[in-house]
């Protein structure tokens, strides 16, 4: 039997996000449909925007990569204490700088914490 290529990574991609517990995201019901607009100061140029189910998808995939590079850094044989310690603080700062978008998640445990969280 023969299965299209795109029905193997759907299912790979489930399990693995199923596995790992990351991609379980889910948006406030309150954003669904809407969109982003960024108005620039200069009226003479065009206003843009994006719907914020796509702008959600990039801040979570930024999430993912945070957290694969934390586990990278967690695990790297050739770092000291200390070189991890530093650069955790600065993903977790990372982290703080994206709470803002935390009035995205539906879920609480879903939403960004930095230093203070």
């Amino acid at each position: 039997m023969d299965f299209p290529i795109a029905s193997i990574k759907s299912a790979l991609r489930e399990v693995l996000e199923q596995e790992t517990g990351f991609g379980h995201y889910e948006m406030a019901n309150k954003w669904d449909g809407g969109k982003m607009v960024l108005v620039p100061r200069d009226e003479s140029m065009r206003s843009k925007e994006v719907p914020i189910d796509a702008f959600f998808k990039k801040i979570t995939a930024v999430r993912e990569k945070l957290r694969v590079l934390e586990q990278k850094l967690n695990n790297h044989p050739n770092l000291t204490r200390e070189d991890k310690a530093e650069l955790q603080q600065i993903i977790t700062r990372a982290y703080g700088s994206l709470t803002t978008f935390n009035i995205l998640f539906r879920d609480e445990e879903d939403k960004f914490a930095g230093t203070g969280g």
